[in-house]
């Protein structure tokens, strides 16, 4: 009977730790701004951000808002699926050192699970972080964001830092090999 690897289980728990600070950074950040912003204000940290209290019942850049209500549930089920998806991904890896790939489906595991809980809670997901840059278009102002995407952000990031230039990095030498040959 073959030993378990304990450092991939201490890995997948790691990868799981981070995934539940995104979702507990995000939902008290997002608990605060309700409590402390009225729906639309803005408060200004400096010249180019400011907190502001949105409500977005649509996806990233608010595609879909105004569907009607049914993308509600479109979502949850997506982000669900989506979710699974990574924690069984999360574990397969587990044992395969991939640090870079591991970080970046963990940020977005606790970023998709963080907007869940709002749509599923809520209807919408609570937007509280807006960027300005005066004069420049699409950034006068950027759309407004929360803790959930940042994490979605960066870990898409990790991810195609990690397909660029880590995962597969041993098959393509193989066929760069072969090519040569």
């Amino acid at each position: 009977m073959a030993e378990p690897n304990t450092q991939g289980n201490k890995r997948f728990i790691i990868w799981m730790v981070v995934a539940i600070v995104i979702v507990a950074a995000d939902q008290l950040t997002k608990w605060a701004i309700v409590e402390w912003v009225a729906l639309y204000d803005k408060v200004p940290l400096n010249s180019f951000v400011n907190l502001t209290h949105q409500r977005n019942p649509g996806a990233a850049f608010s595609f879909l808002a105004d569907a009607g209500g049914w993308q509600r549930w479109f979502f949850v089920t997506l982000a669900t699926g989506v979710s699974g998806v990574i924690a069984v991904w999360l574990w397969r890896i587990r044992d395969q050192g991939q640090a870079v790939l591991g970080a970046g489906l963990a940020l977005v595991l606790g970023g998709a699970v963080g907007n869940l809980i709002d749509r599923i809670m809520l209807g919408y997901v609570v937007d509280f972080i807006q960027v300005r840059f005066a004069g420049v278009p699409f950034f006068d102002p950027f759309p407004s964001f929360n803790v959930a995407d940042a994490g979605i952000t960066v870990g898409a990031a990790l991810l195609i830092i990690d397909a660029l230039f880590f995962s597969g990095r041993e098959e393509r030498a193989n066929t760069e090999k072969q090519t040569d040959s």
